[in-house]
Parts: structure tokens; C-alpha cells; sequence
């Protein structure tokens, strides 16, 4: 029996970045990495694949509600002869427009094994509160 609701997975094949003229000082290829977004009641969670990146090459940024992702993948000094290649590899740039529901001073990144996890908790909601009137 066919569900008619089912959804097609599209397998994006990996695409260099386009830099829009900005030129790349190092030789690694440059790509957007793919992402998944989570909501919850707490907020949005970014989850984006960037295979060998460490935590010391990853720069998360955040200026005029702009967050910034950047990683570069670390050279490895000894590489063994390659005999099959179907993954490449390179540095990493994205950036998202963040809304004023986000509570930026409140925002967390962490990464593991390639795989980079950035926490957008909401701002709390304004809470009920009684404003003093005073005499002029």
C-alpha cells in the first residue's frame, strides 16, 4: 500500500560556496554546511554537519543579529595514499538572520566529532508587573 502523505528524500550533493568575489586565501575548497533547525518550547537548535573541524578552528559570531559560522578544517600533517576519494573536504561559512524573539546573550555552541550544535533559547516572555505612577 502506497501512502500518498509519504515524502521523496533529495540527496543534495555538496556544492563549493560561492564567495560572491571574495577570494580565499588558503587552498581548501569552501562549502555551506548542511544544516538541520529544531524548534521547541525553548527555542531553535542549529545542527550542522562540518567534518573535521575542531573546536579549535570554528569561529560562531554574532553582530547586528547575524550569526556567523565559520570552520576550518585543520591540514593533517600525514596523510595515507588515497586509493578511493568520494568524500572532499574544505573550509565552512554560513551565516543566519536571527529574530528579536532570540535571547542572543543566552546562545551556546558546542561541537563533537564534526558535528557542530548551536543552542537559540528564546527571550522570556514579558512577565506581568505594576508600573509606579509618579506625580510631576
Amino acid at each position: 500500500m502506497t501512502d500518498t502523505n509519504s515524502r521523496e528524500i533529495n540527496v543534495k550533493e555538496k556544492q563549493p560556496l560561492d564567495t560572491g568575489g571574495i577570494e580565499n586565501t588558503r587552498d581548501e575548497a569552501r562549502f555551506s554546511p548542511e544544516v538541520d533547525i529544531y524548534e521547541s518550547e525553548d527555542g531553535l537548535t542549529v545542527i550542522a554537519d562540518m567534518p573535521g573541524v575542531t573546536a579549535e578552528g570554528l569561529s560562531v559570531d554574532l553582530k547586528d543579529n547575524i550569526l556567523t559560522i565559520q570552520g576550518t578544517v585543520q591540514p593533517q600533517e600525514r596523510r595515507p595514499k588515497i586509493l578511493l576519494k568520494e568524500y572532499e573536504t574544505g573550509d565552512y561559512f554560513r551565516q543566519f538572520s536571527l529574530s528579536e524573539l532570540i535571547d542572543q546573550e543566552k546562545i551556546t555552541a558546542s561541537i563533537k566529532d564534526g558535528v557542530l550544535s548551536v543552542k537559540l533559547p528564546n527571550k522570556a516572555p514579558a512577565q506581568p508587573r505594576k508600573i509606579s505612577v509618579v506625580t510631576e
